[in-house]
């Protein structure tokens, strides 16, 4: 039986974390070449070798990336000479990323806004400009959240530090209609742009948190990176040749 990315070719950025990592191994096992891409090279290696990803390995090859950096991701599109689709899984923000409504300042916003979204948009419109210079099919996957498609459920974090960061929400939404402008600029069949908005991820969060969350849920609450990498795989392989524009939520009933 034919492996879903057989003879397809990849970029994944953001491969030394949490969702981008295990969609490495996952893309591999599923017959893709894979080009793993992260501003940390080193954390990217150590992490990958934690999924027992063979790093030696003739199917991949490891890059640093900077998605900030406008030169560093002009510079790896115009170095692949085959790729059939990208995923764009970082998550850049600065130091005070995380800040209580009240407490974030204008400008920390606006610095935000332009590390995640200003990437987005520059590693969206570098895969569109790979795929005018190529016209060849071409998927593009961006990540957004559950929590760009509705409210915060603020109660979940009570008795904890952690909340819904203001500047995530206005990202992750955004970046579901970006999806939708890029796919309608480029105008063509071969060119697809979509997302994935996970629920939570499972990444040791406090006991009274987890237990909130799931009370939301079916009964399944935090997911793992590996719950979310099924939807991203179709969205990559030819399972999904016409879907384009379109946001996959992964939540277990989170949102309904």
């Amino acid at each position: 039986m034919e492996k879903l990315l057989e003879n397809k070719q990849i970029l994944i950025a953001g491969a030394g974390g949490l969702l981008g990592s295990q969609l490495i191994a996952d893309s591999l096992a599923q017959g893709a070449k894979v080009i793993a891409a992260d501003i940390n090279l080193e954390q990217m290696k150590k992490k990958l070798k934690s999924l027992d990803v063979n790093i030696e390995r003739q199917e991949l090859k490891l890059a640093c990336l900077d998605v900030t950096d406008e030169r560093s991701v002009v510079d790896i599109f115009s170095k692949i000479e085959e790729l059939d689709g990208a995923v764009n899984t970082t998550y850049p923000r600065n130091k005070t990323y995380g800040a209580h409504f009240f407490d974030v300042s204008l400008a920390s916003f606006n610095e935000n806004l332009a590390l995640h979204l200003g990437s987005t948009f520059l590693f969206s419109q570098q895969s569109a400009a790979y795929f005018n210079k190529n016209k060849k099919p071409f998927s593009l996957v961006n990540i957004s959240s559950i929590y760009g498609v509705v409210a915060p459920k603020f109660e979940i974090y009570q008795g904890t530090n952690m909340s819904t960061p203001v500047e995530y929400a206005a990202i992750k939404s955004a970046i579901i209609h970006l999806n939708k402008y890029v796919a309608a600029y480029v105008n063509d069949s071969r060119f697809r742009v979509n997302s994935v908005s996970p629920g939570g991820l499972f990444d040791h969060q406090p006991e009274s948190f987890l237990k909130a969350y799931k009370k939301n849920t079916h009964g399944q609450g935090m997911l793992t990176a590996k719950d979310v990498i099924g939807s991203i795989l179709f969205l990559l392989s030819d399972q999904s040749k016409y879907v384009t524009g379109n946001n996959l939520i992964i939540d277990d009933g989170f949102t309904l």
